[in-house]
């Protein structure tokens, strides 16, 4: 999303974010058990999409909402988030769910996204249009790592997902 078009007020917010998770849920719902664990090749089954998924709105909820170390967030190091290496960040993500049950992975997903919904249900959308780094040279909004890491984010993997359906 550009600039230009990013939502005016929560409840375009809200819209643009449901739009993504509906489309992204319809292509899980095309899944079968078996294809929700089949790795692509990379590695990556569609239930770790989801597990990946839900692992950065934690991050958006509990780093960039509520201002966490985002060491205590991840539930790792400080040195493993100090620098947002994000091959090192989503690497341990990958291998904390990767043994976990398809179900747990889903049931986990919806639950953290209904806490952001409702989350940003009750956030001033002029909180989110604040900085989200009081040094940063751009003065980035907060709405930017809203966008990341749930439209845009829900966006990137359900093509990933698709991709994975049409081979």
């Amino acid at each position: 999303m550009t600039e230009t078009n990013l939502p005016r007020n929560t409840s375009e917010l809200l819209d643009e974010i449901d739009r993504e998770w509906s489309a992204l849920m319809n292509e899980v719902d095309l899944l079968t058990p078996e294809q929700m664990t089949m790795p692509d090749a990379g590695g990556w089954s569609p239930k770790d999409n989801l597990a990946h998924l839900t692992e950065w709105m934690k991050i958006l909820l509990g780093y960039h909402m509520d201002k966490l170390p985002s060491h205590q967030v991840v539930g790792v190091s400080h040195e493993v988030t100090k620098d947002w290496e994000m091959d090192v960040i989503n690497k341990v993500l990958f291998e904390r769910n990767r043994r976990r049950p398809s179900g747990e992975i889903l049931d986990e997903f919806k639950r953290v996204y209904a806490g952001l919904v409702a989350r940003l249900s009750v956030t001033p959308f002029g909180d989110l249009m604040k900085p989200r780094f009081p040094d940063d040279p751009e003065q980035q909004p907060l709405l930017n790592w809203v966008l990341g890491n749930t439209s845009g984010h829900f966006a990137e993997h359900r093509l990933t997902i698709k991709k994975m359906l049409t081979k």
